[in-house]
């Protein structure tokens, strides 16, 4: 897992936070995909990773995607 304390702030996809709208903080950054994604404080973070793992969950249950921990679900990886 890549160290989030080496995310940065320039590197980020985006501007605003996803959840409420506010500019993006530098304690508040997480790589999704292989992108840096940012959030105006930790809790809307971790309502993401929260988000993102239900989803994926869910629908690898269902067989639409692999398992989270699967190395095939890296991004990049093309079958």
């Amino acid at each position: 897992m890549p160290d989030m304390a080496q995310l940065s702030l320039a590197d980020a996809v985006n501007e605003s936070c996803p959840w409420s709208g506010k500019p993006i903080s530098a304690d508040s950054l997480t790589l999704y995909r292989g992108v840096v994604v940012g959030f105006c404080n930790p809790g809307c973070r971790d309502k993401f990773a929260a988000a993102v793992e239900h989803f994926e969950r869910a629908a690898a249950a269902r067989g639409a995607l692999p398992e989270p921990n699967d190395p095939s679900h890296a991004p990049g990886v093309t079958e």
